[in-house]
């Protein structure tokens, strides 16, 4: 299960401004950035590639509308098993994690074992996800589902921790 940690990697002001200009729009040049942030192209690469090799920027992505793709059903899962040892749990989270159409995944507590963040076509590939991960699973006790009627609101941008 993933831990609480107070950050330990230090991130200045100039690194807060670069993690919220890439989080606005990770396709900026180096020189775009630069700019944005005042800091020399030179700086900012070299501070972009430093908070990568932390593991900080963990990776960057683009962001599809999913209904413009066919992958209209959104759908959030809570998964309940009947054998809760560290082996089933982590059984059952490799299957979930192989599947294209979770995109989260989450160990959560209390109440279910398990939340997931799902995105399909239709209600036909739902079925068929169903019984692919769910069904034929004999430790799958419970599967409760919620399907999205209109999203308010879809951000990936985190908020970044006050300056010390």
């Amino acid at each position: 299960m993933n831990e609480v940690v107070t950050p330990s990697f230090p991130i200045d002001t100039t690194d807060r401004r670069i993690l919220a200009q890439l989080q606005q729009d990770a396709s900026l040049t180096n020189h775009a950035l630069a700019d944005l942030v005042g800091t020399s192209p030179a700086t900012c690469l070299r501070r972009v590639k430093r908070l990568e090799d932390a593991g900080v920027i963990v990776r960057r992505v683009a962001l599809l509308d999913h209904m413009k793709i066919g992958a209209g059903l959104s759908v959030f899962a809570e998964i309940t098993l009947d054998h809760q040892g560290a082996e089933h749990l982590a059984a059952f989270e490799q299957r979930a994690v192989a599947e294209p159409a979770v995109q989260q995944c989450h160990r959560v507590s209390p109440g279910p074992d398990f939340m997931l963040q799902l995105q399909v076509p239709d209600m036909a590939a739902w079925h068929a996800l169903v019984q692919r991960l769910f069904t034929q699973d004999a430790n799958v006790r419970n599967v409760k589902s919620f399907f999205s009627v209109h999203r308010a609101k879809f951000e990936t941008r985190i908020s970044l921790p006050a300056a010390d």
